[in-house]
């Protein structure tokens, strides 16, 4: 399948959105309290006139989506971006394509493809600055092999979401991260 059939396969962002049992809330409170600054609108308008579109891999159960899905969004609307999301489990062979660090199917996954369908960018699944949290955050875990490892672990993602909800300078890391791929 090319690019241009992926998108064509893909849900709109409105359908995605009926579609999610998880983590949806939380997405809807993620768009609609962030906006962008005057001068990353700008930026991201000056994209208008590429007339790209993007390919979304994602998962409704995913935080790291939860976050960058919502911030995106914001981006699309200035940017004139048309989105087509694509749920990763049900998209191996196009999930498959695009791992990180060529071993993991992380997601969200954005595939900016211009009007032929030929890729332009491809940014995710996070930005340097979530990346660095999460690593910090997995550091201070016990060993696997603690008694308290899996409790902690659990606990280390409830605050991992907590911060990508509460946290807004995470969201302008996304937003900043998307503005320097797509430069």
């Amino acid at each position: 399948m090319t690019l241009n059939d992926w998108f064509k396969k893909g849900m709109t962002i409105e359908q995605y959105i009926d579609s999610m049992a998880v983590n949806k809330e939380e997405m809807l409170q993620i768009y609609d309290n962030f906006q962008l600054s005057p001068d990353d609108r700008a930026f991201f308008e000056t994209l208008k006139e590429k007339n790209w579109r993007v390919i979304v891999l994602t998962a409704d159960w995913c935080g790291d989506a939860m976050l960058c899905v919502p911030v995106f969004m914001r981006i699309s609307e200035a940017a004139s971006i048309e989105m087509s999301l694509l749920i990763r489990d049900d998209n191996l062979e196009l999930m498959d394509q695009y791992l990180t660090n060529g071993k993991s199917r992380s997601i969200p996954i954005f595939i900016f493809i211009d009007q032929d369908g030929n890729e332009q960018a491809v940014w995710g699944p996070r930005a340097p600055e979530v990346q660095q949290l999460i690593d910090d955050m997995r550091n201070s875990l016990p060993d696997k092999e603690d008694p308290s490892f899996e409790a902690k672990q659990k606990e280390m993602y409830r605050n991992f979401k907590q911060r990508l909800l509460s946290d807004r300078s995470l969201w302008k890391a996304v937003s900043h991260s998307f503005r320097e791929r797509l430069s």
